[in-house]
């Protein structure tokens, strides 16, 4: 199993050249942080996830975790990876200097974000939540309850997790049943909780629960949810750990893949009932939720880019070394990247991964100009991008992760289904992708209904717009012509798509769920070729310029062209399924199936 190694050269080019590191980087609170300090950051956080995270993927998997007493064990290396983790401040690189965070840029955390979980996915599960966790409680908490748990938090001697499932409510928020009932300053907690990711763990000195609870007069639904933070330690006055609060992991999940990161069932008051305190108003707990599941979204579709660019590396190793046949042109038997089959699964691979790489950081990007940007017009302009499209970074690459770990298996053949080749892994670490922080479908019908039916497609069409303005660009390189004409093409198809979705809602309730899975995978297939173009006119641009490295950017060319002939084709397939309309999907009796 070959180790991990960050692709350094392309996340440069991509911060730099397309999600504007240079601009972000002039904003009001990033003006300490040069572009030096940017690789600095960059080289160090690949050295940590080559040297540190990805030893430990395999062997983490093949230990799992278990439950002994109420206590959740983890693999025995995790401690003191995570102490190392800690100790380099990597919890605390976006975050507010004000509760001793670096304050780096959202873009840069981004990459940091993607080596983590490509050199060992189960682990980085861990800050990812407390990142969440972080992000929900300096948005909707009190100052004091800020005071007492960032610090800890931030530093990441204290873990945070989300608390929202329960055996009866799954995606169904409404059902939720954990009570709430008021006590003092405080609340107690009772109830269960499952598939709480890190749920449980004993390296941190803390773990932060944010819970999802009803009190005993609220109203019925999600409306009369609130959210509260269940500390597994409570914490004294001066900020010193305290006794252990009535929350405790009662068992964790056998599941497919993440084998290393305990998926826990946390049962509140078991005794005297867990004490909470409540994250901004009484019914108002989704608010709080919906900051960390937006946050969480985001990441987890850095997760499939993530996990695929593991399985591609692993893959392209094995395709350099493994010897089989003989392909035209060449003498004796050969390495089986000589054969075509395997360059286009490759391609495939390195092709949809350059554009997912290019869509996640560019939507981070997004999100540092909402919370950092000098100009209210911008910061308005940043925010509805973002929402449009964060559900399709995490629907769109998360389905994609599902294609490529699977590809990395074929480019094994018959070793990609044996264990030790670490290929499965990937495949299996990946399914859990396009399952957790709302299914495939839930971003689909979020990205439909909340963010194209809702504002009649407003923010939709200006993406549309800035998307064709590329094409004068493209027009002046000849060398860009199969690009040029395969992104019009699929502009078209999305254009066509969204027109077609705002006009026929409106006559049948089932509309906007037939189409919804399709527009979202044509709208991923198209924002990707719209970054891979812009991604080719910055190649041609360095390489006009006499670039040191032409070989990269030759490369980053005709990989764009891939693209645009075998992925951006696909676009014409996925508008024909969605205006297909829901007759033929409502029409058979449940009864047939």
């Amino acid at each position: 199993m070959s180790e991990y190694n960050a692709p350094l050269k392309d996340m440069q080019f991509v911060l730099r050249d397309l999600a504007g590191l240079d601009r972000i980087l002039q904003m009001p609170g990033f003006a300490d942080i040069s572009d030096d300090v940017v690789d600095q950051v960059l080289e160090e956080a690949a050295r940590f996830s080559r040297e540190v995270l990805g030893p430990l993927n395999m062997p983490g998997d093949q230990e799992g975790c278990r439950v002994e007493n109420k206590t959740v064990i983890v693999p025995d290396s995790f401690a003191d990876a995570y102490g190392q983790f800690v100790a380099g401040g990597w919890q605390s690189l976006p975050s507010s200097p004000e509760f001793g965070g670096m304050g780096l840029p959202e873009t840069v955390a981004a990459a940091t974000m993607e080596m983590w979980q490509s050199s060992n996915l189960a682990f980085s599960l861990c800050p990812l939540l407390t990142s969440g966790a972080i992000a929900a409680i300096d948005a909707h908490a009190s100052d004091e309850l800020k005071r007492t748990y960032l610090p800890g938090m931030v530093s990441g001697a204290w873990t945070g997790t989300m608390d929202l499932s329960e055996p009866q409510a799954g995606s169904d928020l409404a059902a939720v049943k954990v009570k709430a009932v008021p006590d003092g300053n405080h609340y107690r907690i009772s109830g269960t909780k499952i598939f709480i990711t890190w749920g449980d763990q004993e390296f941190s000195e803390n773990v932060i629960h944010l819970v999802l609870a009803r009190l005993a007069d609220a109203p019925d639904g999600v409306r009369g949810l609130s959210l509260f933070l269940v500390p597994k330690y409570l914490v004294n006055d001066d900020g010193s750990i305290g006794d252990r609060n009535d929350a405790y992991c009662t068992s964790v999940e056998h599941k497919l893949g993440i084998h290393a990161s305990p998926t826990c069932v946390i049962t509140y008051g078991d005794g005297d009932g867990a004490i909470g305190y409540l994250v901004g108003e009484e019914s108002r707990g989704l608010a709080g939720m919906f900051t960390m599941m937006n946050h969480a979204r985001l990441n987890v579709g850095i997760q499939g880019l993530a996990i695929c660019e593991r399985a591609y590396q692993l893959a392209k190793t094995y395709a350099r070394e493994r010897i089989q046949g003989e392909a035209p042109g060449e003498k004796g038997r050969v390495t089986i990247i000589h054969h075509p089959d395997v360059r286009r699964m490759l391609l495939v691979m390195k092709s949809l991964i350059e554009a997912m790489r290019a869509t996640a950081y560019t939507t981070a990007a997004m999100v540092d100009t909402v919370h950092h940007g000098a100009d209210e017009k911008d910061r308005a302009v940043a925010s509805a991008r973002a929402a449009l499209i964060t559900p399709v970074v995490k629907g769109w690459m998360s389905e994609v992760a599902q294609e490529l770990t699977s590809l990395g298996v074929q480019v094994h053949g018959g070793m990609g289904f044996v264990e030790e080749t670490g290929a499965a892994q990937h495949m299996r670490d990946a399914r859990i992708l396009t399952i957790y922080e709302g299914t495939t479908g839930i971003q689909a019908n979020d990205l439909v209904g909340r963010k194209i039916l809702l504002d009649d497609g407003k923010a939709m069409k200006e993406l549309l717009e800035e998307m064709r303005s590329l094409d004068k660009d493209l027009a002046s390189a000849d060398e860009l012509a199969t690009i040029r004409a395969a992104l019009s093409g699929g502009i078209e198809d999305l254009a066509a798509t969204t027109d077609w979705l705002i006009a026929n809602a409106p006559d049948d309730q089932n509309v906007p769920g037939a189409a919804s899975v399709n527009l979202l995978m044509l709208a991923g297939t198209v924002i990707g070729g719209w970054q891979m173009a812009r991604a080719a006119l910055a190649a041609t641009r360095r390489l006009a310029d006499g670039d040191p490295d032409p070989a990269f950017f030759e490369a980053k060319l005709i990989t764009a062209r891939f693209y645009a002939e075998h992925i951006l084709s696909r676009s014409s397939g996925y508008r024909q399924a969605a205006i297909a309309g829901s007759e033929t999907m409502m029409a058979l009796p449940e009864e047939s199936f």
